[in-house]
């Protein structure tokens, strides 16, 4: 298989551009919304693994929480594409089974992950905040990763024909 359609690097792309999706909108919405700033937003993605401390860490903290929200996304992205070699349906309604994934990322993000992370438990929000966060997921987030991939698979079923 050429390794410009390997399924790791296709894994990495899909999880790379919801992340980076992800990150603009909610350093966007909460610069916005409050003057919170992208060095606060990324600290806070943090503090899933330091605690309240990350907000002392400064760059590195920021880094942390920059490298592990891009991390979950692609382990993310590593699962649909595993799940899609057994259900080819993923793949071939990508953009409607996107939209039920990110559904799926944002239940688990908000109702598994963050609850059992060393985050300090989130206070109050808006309903702007809540619909926006939810409409990123399902509309964006699931059907780029399940997108990225079924383009993956249309690649590798053409460099398999004209082999």
């Amino acid at each position: 298989m050429n390794d410009r359609h390997s399924p790791l690097r296709t894994i990495f792309l899909a999880g790379t551009v919801s992340a980076t999706i992800d990150i603009v909108y909610a350093c966007s919405f909460h610069y916005f919304n409050s003057g919170t700033s992208p060095l606060r937003i990324l600290q806070a993605i943090a503090s899933g693994i330091l605690g309240p401390a990350a907000f002392d860490g400064g760059n590195a903290s920021a880094a942390l929480g920059l490298a592990a929200h891009y991390f979950i996304l692609i382990v993310a992205a590593g699962l649909y594409y595993a799940v899609s070699q057994r259900l080819p349906l993923l793949l071939d309604r990508a953009y409607a089974c996107g939209l039920l994934f990110g559904g799926g990322i944002w239940l688990t993000m908000n109702y598994i992950v963050l609850p059992l992370s060393a985050a300090p438990a989130f206070k109050g929000g808006s309903a702007l905040g809540f619909w926006s966060n939810l409409a990123v997921h399902v509309l964006l987030l699931g059907p780029a990763i399940a997108l990225v991939l079924r383009r993956h698979r249309r690649r590798d079923s053409a460099v398999t024909l004209r082999r």
